[in-house]
């Protein structure tokens, strides 16, 4: 008999057809997180699951599920900071993730925001639409040239060398970074930095592409803005909780920073109104990876780490245990 899995939101339909010719699929079809007694009761329903950003597969949700059926968390996105990796290896059930299919879709986004928040786009296209554009002038929405500048990435993992490629091999700008362990070859000519406060305050534009979790929320806050210089924007593509947003949001109110580009919130999809009111930010709904053949290929990716599972293997993709 197929293993029993829930999808917890609508996948590709080339996914859907590859998982229900091999396992026994319910695919959960609300388009919005599973509550901690949803997560709960799928934990007792299903031998496996498909999550994915924001589902509340919290220790408690573990605790809660009496019987534990599910065995197997198939994550579909890189990111598993809904996920508590230990409480769900305590249990007896394996996590896995998607890492790879994501890298150049969201270094893509990052590159895209960097560019429109350093030549304030957001605010030139709501001049236009809102009817109030003029015609040209020479000293009109004057931005930040970023050919040639220093970019600083926070995060030197896979996708954050993707956005230094890119900056560096298509806008010539030079790289620093920093990361919370040595970086032996960024892939491109980049220095490593011995703290967020020393690239802050050398960065021209700064990218955030750390992974989310407990260890990295509001690693980035006041301090760090306060240091960065007054021409510098600042993107995020990582995970909202990494920043202290009410930091962030004084920096651009006060014109600490020039402006910022942001794809993710720290209560998704809840954004502040005071962001919202800003001209200097611009605001994507977390569409990092928002592109048919890249979702298609996270769907199979997990579908592979589902099919190791189910013939007793490592997943290929097994989430690493949780630091101690």
């Amino acid at each position: 008999m197929a293993p029993r899995l829930l999808i917890t939101r609508r996948l590709p339909d080339a996914v859907l057809e590859a998982a229900r010719a091999a396992f026994d699929v319910v695919v959960r079809d609300v388009e919005r997180p599973l509550n901690g007694a949803e997560a709960a009761a799928a934990l007792g329903e299903f031998d496996a699951i498909v999550p994915t950003l924001g589902d509340a597969l919290d220790a408690e949700a573990f605790s809660r599920a009496d019987p534990l059926r599910c065995t197997m968390l198939a994550n579909f996105g890189v990111g598993y900071n809904h996920i508590d990796v230990a409480a769900a290896r305590a249990a007896g059930v394996e996590v896995s993730n998607t890492p790879g299919a994501v890298t150049d879709a969201t270094a893509d986004i990052g590159l895209m925001l960097l560019l429109m928040a350093a030549r304030r786009a957001s605010a030139g296209e709501a001049m236009v639409r809102g009817g109030n554009w003029k015609g040209w002038a020479p000293t009109q929405l004057l931005g930040l040239h970023l050919g040639g500048r220093t970019l600083g990435v926070v995060g030197m993992g896979r996708i954050g060398r993707a956005i230094a490629r890119r900056c560096h091999l298509a806008l010539g700008m030079e790289v620093v970074f920093f990361n919370r362990s040595k970086v032996g070859d960024a892939g491109v000519a980049a220095r490593q930095l011995d703290s967020l406060q020393a690239l802050a305050r050398c960065a021209d534009a700064v990218v955030v592409a750390l992974p989310g979790g407990a260890a990295t929320r509001h690693m980035i806050g006041a301090d760090f803005f306060a240091a960065m210089q007054s021409h510098a924007v600042f993107v995020n593509i990582a995970r909202g909780d990494i920043i202290d947003e009410a930091a962030l949001i004084g920096a651009l109110e006060s014109g600490a920073i020039a402006g910022a580009g942001l794809d993710v919130y720290a209560q998704e999809p809840r954004v502040p109104a005071a962001l919202r009111a800003l001209q200097n930010v611009t605001l994507l709904p977390h569409l990092g990876t928002n592109a048919l053949e890249v979702r298609t290929q996270m769907g199979m990716m997990a579908l592979e780490n589902l099919r190791a599972w189910a013939q007793g293997l490592a997943p290929p993709n097994r989430v690493p245990e949780p630091a101690a």
